[in-house]
């Protein structure tokens, strides 16, 4: 398998995770790579650096970012982010995975993209509903900075650094892990 090819599953996985923060947030920086020629897209989805997906994918990440800021929409938000994630997730790495068989690119986008992207969105949701039910909404705001700000994070850091993004996932993926077996009730 090429560098290239490697470099560009890192890429689409570290963009799946941050779909699972925010699902525009990635979308709309990978426009803009792409349309600042950072990075090459496959030729099927040339279509995302154009102008009209960049200003169709800022305005809905900046909707989305302020939508989060509001307890309780927020919540009703994570109804509908979820399936989005995953779907969004499977998106991003067909759009960048490079130089693979059909079968092969197909099966990494559901399952290491979409899956990357409804394992954090998952935990995310979880998170503001806890927080929801623990504060009656008055954490949610901090809850929705970290999350942008993580995707925010994990967005430039994919795109300009693939390799991290790719250890940055992997420990997304351990906490998550962790916080779910702490959390899991026991069977005895």
């Amino acid at each position: 398998m090429a560098v290239e090819t490697i470099i560009s599953i890192f890429l689409g996985i570290g963009l799946s995770a941050s779909v699972g923060f925010r699902v525009f947030m990635p979308l709309f920086a990978l426009s803009l790579a792409a349309y600042f020629d950072v990075w090459e897209l496959n030729e099927s989805w040339q279509w995302v650096g154009s102008t009209a997906a960049i200003i169709t994918l800022g305005v809905a990440t900046l909707v989305e970012i302020c939508a989060y800021f509001i307890p309780y929409v927020d919540n009703l938000l994570d109804t509908v982010a979820v399936p989005l994630a995953a779907l969004a997730g499977t998106a991003v790495m067909l759009s960048t995975v490079a130089d693979l068989s059909p079968v092969v690119t197909w099966a990494l986008a559901i399952i290491a993209g979409g899956g990357t992207a409804a394992a954090v969105a998952g935990t995310s949701s979880t998170t503001r509903l806890a927080s929801t039910a623990t504060t009656g909404g008055l954490a949610n705001p901090i809850v929705a900075t970290l999350e942008t700000g993580t995707s925010v994070v994990m967005s430039v850091v994919s795109i300009f650094m693939p390799i991290l993004a790719i250890v940055l996932v992997v420990l997304i993926l351990f906490i998550i892990f962790k916080v779910y077996k702490k959390f899991k009730p026991s069977n005895s």
